[in-house]
């Protein structure tokens, strides 16, 4: 006696229900990516002014931190104090008085951008790792073209100017 697994009826229902189990499972998947897509687009529209504001006052944080850090000043305001305390004009002023002859727009300017962009990145972390990490960052800095560096720190000014709308 042999069993026939396929047969016209049995093809016709397992095409059937195969297609209906694709049909059922990439439906939430669309839906989600829908949502998503949606969701970015209400946030654009409802904070991409604040958050093209925001970007600036977050990249001469950055820096100025970094450069504080370097110089050893005495003013020790974390990245977050200078973005939530300080208005854009004394941040600007401190930043300049700390690069001293350096223009904002330098080579050294950027990578204390950088460096100060990774280190609120890493702030979760132990004092112990994130030394280790804030040294690869500074090695890794020296390789890369002055592009690339440019970059690397404006999306990371970008995702950083996000947190802070949070």
């Amino acid at each position: 006696m042999t069993i026939k697994f396929f047969s016209r009826k049995n093809s016709y229902d397992y095409f059937l229900v195969s297609c209906l189990l694709t049909f059922f499972l990439s439906t939430p998947l669309h839906a989600t990516q829908s949502q998503s897509l949606d969701m970015n687009q209400w946030l654009k529209a409802r904070f991409g002014a604040q958050h093209e504001a925001l970007i600036p006052i977050v990249a001469v944080a950055d820096m100025l931190y970094s450069c504080q850090q370097q110089n050893q000043t005495d003013e020790n305001l974390t990245i977050k104090a200078m973005i939530t305390q300080l208005d854009k004009n004394t941040l600007a002023e401190k930043l300049i008085a700390c690069l001293g002859e350096e223009s904002p727009k330098s080579d050294t300017a950027l990578n204390y951008g950088l460096k100060g962009c990774f280190h609120e990145q890493l702030l979760h972390l132990s004092v112990d790792e994130k030394q280790q990490k804030m040294r690869l960052v500074t090695e890794t800095i020296k390789g890369l073209s002055r592009s690339e560096r440019q970059k690397s720190f404006t999306q990371c000014v970008t995702d950083q100017a996000i947190h802070y709308l949070k």
